[in-house]
């Protein structure tokens, strides 16, 4: 297995209501999406964003569009009205939500990347 981050296997918007903040994740592909189920559970997320979200945070699949619906709880400092801090929408969460590492097999890893010289493309 080989890592990637999740920026290189979807889309992702950011949405706010009060203290929720919630990000959608958006599979470029079928594989990408599979991936997406197995990897962004709530545990991981939350680990992520530790000493960010200090609520629960929920993982929602939407199979049809091949995305899932994060929803992070207590993430925005009280909410937009109510914080102090910088980012009182949590864009930000978007952008640190797709640096996620997730494991991917070795043969989609190397999707996307240019061959090298010398290696033949099946090896």
């Amino acid at each position: 297995m080989a890592r990637k981050r999740l920026v290189d296997l979807c889309y992702a918007r950011s949405g706010d209501k009060g203290d929720i903040s919630n990000v959608g994740l958006l599979a470029f592909d079928d594989s990408a999406y599979a991936i997406l189920r197995r990897e962004v559970t709530p545990e991981r997320v939350k680990a992520l964003m530790k000493g960010v979200v200090q609520g629960e945070v929920e993982v929602y699949e939407l199979p049809n569009i091949r995305a899932l619906n994060v929803v992070m709880r207590r993430a925005l400092g009280g909410g937009a009205t109510r914080t102090l801090r910088f980012d009182q929408t949590g864009k930000s969460l978007c952008n640190a939500l797709l640096r996620l590492e997730v494991e991917v097999p070795d043969v989609e890893a190397r999707e996307g990347e240019a061959p090298q010289a010398g290696v033949p493309e099946d090896g």
